[in-house]
């Protein structure tokens, strides 16, 4: 009996020094919220998208080093490359673009409308490290494969997300978790984490020079950690992929695990999820932006698969119901999820717009955060150079959006947030214990909230 009480008097401690991290008024404000939901937009820096918006971080605070991309040897161009056009057979350079762009940022609207669908730079983990090049933001050019499209932008203040930025809160100080792409940053976004291969075959891993360029890129780093698109040994995964190449079932604790030993309620909805379990996956289904199928604990055929990854089509029905979760990751399809080269950015907007909707229509919206947040920049340029934390990242700065009846109305936060934030806020509303050092160092979104700090 004694270690019973010891072991609850333990466990009310640790609780009352997680509380303890903020103001009780804070706290207790926060505890209001009882649905966080997550929608998770693909591929465009904070600049691309957000350069433009009056009162924020953009083109105008941008100095020169940043502005002016240089080669690999540091020759500044003269001009920017004209841009690459690859979703031509072989890829070619863009007619639609002039030979003489000068070299800064420029309007792809004048070239190519929002309702079009634009071209999409290479994004991989070592490259965006050297498109930073220590800070200087001055590569993006020269490690790309598109030429200056990297440079391009639109203005999207007045887009359907752009919209609910101007009525909420738009951060403008987000960098994406990890280096490189999708699937990566995926991960950071449950995990905090980047998924282990140790004995992933040789042909699989990038190999690096003595100063550690990029020499032959791959899937995996030397030393056995997955950074670039791949694909999970469960279902689903491309009825093509070689067996030798799916990543093996990892380990790690994910903010799911932490839900549910805390008995929240979770799901992550995914649009096409339930035809690709069947065989059947739409065109632009994208296998790899799939993180808990990575998982052991949501392993083919286990019951934590069913009852946590679901298809996008159920969480409107789960609104509607009355059911829906208690925290939701919302993953649209290809098409609707702004990525460059699957869809145009206006169709993606517009179906985050009507998830948001949705939710303001629906009796949970009295109580509900939403974060509208880009898995990572896309290979695009912006000027503000990430902070220097780890080997995995923060990487450029992306877009998010806080929307709720808590969020400040008609602000922009600069507090500096990454990913991990994401999962910082949802442990803190549930009292859940990290799931590593960087979600635990995080800035946890609540400066956006008329309930934060």
């Amino acid at each position: 009996m004694r270690g019973v009480v010891a072991g609850l008097a333990g466990v009310i401690l640790a609780a009352a020094a997680l509380i303890g991290q903020y103001p009780a008024s804070a706290q207790d404000s926060l505890d209001r919220v009882n649905h966080i939901i997550v929608i998770y937009q693909e591929n465009w820096s904070f600049d691309a998208l957000y350069g433009k918006f009056l009162g924020a971080n953009g083109f105008a605070n941008a100095g020169p080093v940043a502005i002016q991309q240089v080669d690999k040897d540091n020759r500044p161009y003269p001009t920017l490359p004209q841009p690459i056009n690859r979703r031509l057979t072989p890829p070619a350079l863009d007619s639609r673009f002039p030979t003489d762009l000068p070299n800064e940022p420029f309007n792809l609207a004048h070239f190519i409308q929002p309702t079009e669908i634009p071209g999409s730079p290479i994004h991989e983990f070592y490259r965006e490290q050297h498109q930073i090049n220590g800070g200087k933001l001055n590569k993006f050019v020269a490690w790309t494969d598109v030429g200056g499209l990297v440079m391009s932008y639109y203005d999207a203040t007045n887009w359907p997300m752009g919209r609910l930025a101007q009525r909420f809160t738009l951060a403008d100080n987000f960098f994406h978790a990890a280096f490189g792409g999708s699937f990566l940053n995926h991960f950071w976004l449950i995990c905090a984490c980047t998924p282990v291969w140790r004995d992933a075959p040789a042909d699989q891993r990038a190999e690096l020079d003595a100063n550690g360029f990029l020499t032959r890129d791959g899937r995996v780093t030397p030393d056995g950690f997955v950074v670039n698109t791949s694909f999970t040994v469960n279902t689903p995964h491309p009825a093509i992929a070689e067996a030798r190449t799916l990543v093996p079932n990892q380990t790690m604790l994910t903010i799911g695990d932490r839900l549910s030993e805390a008995g929240v309620s979770w799901a992550w909805y995914s649009g096409g999820w339930r035809d690709a379990l069947a065989g059947r996956p739409d065109p632009l289904f994208q296998f790899h932006h799939q993180p808990f199928a990575f998982f052991a604990t949501y392993a083919d055929g286990t019951a934590a698969k069913a009852q946590h990854l679901r298809d996008e089509e159920d969480f409107f029905q789960d609104l509607a119901a009355g059911r829906l979760p208690a925290v939701s990751f919302i993953k649209p399809v290809g098409a609707d999820n702004e990525h460059p080269s699957y869809t145009n950015p206006l169709r993606g907007q517009a179906h985050a717009d009507k998830i948001v909707r949705a939710i303001m229509n629906s009796p949970v919206w009295s109580d509900v955060l939403i974060i509208a947040a880009y898995d990572e920049n896309g290979g695009r340029w912006d000027h503000v150079a990430p902070p220097v934390v780890d080997r995995w990242g923060p990487g450029t700065r992306v877009p998010a959006i806080i929307i709720s009846p808590f969020a400040k109305r008609g602000f922009i936060d600069h507090t500096r947030y990454d990913t991990t934030s994401i999962l910082r806020l949802i442990e803190r509303r549930w009292r859940l214990q990290p799931l590593g050092t960087r979600d635990a160092n995080a800035a946890d979104l609540s400066d956006a909230l008329t309930t934060g700090r």
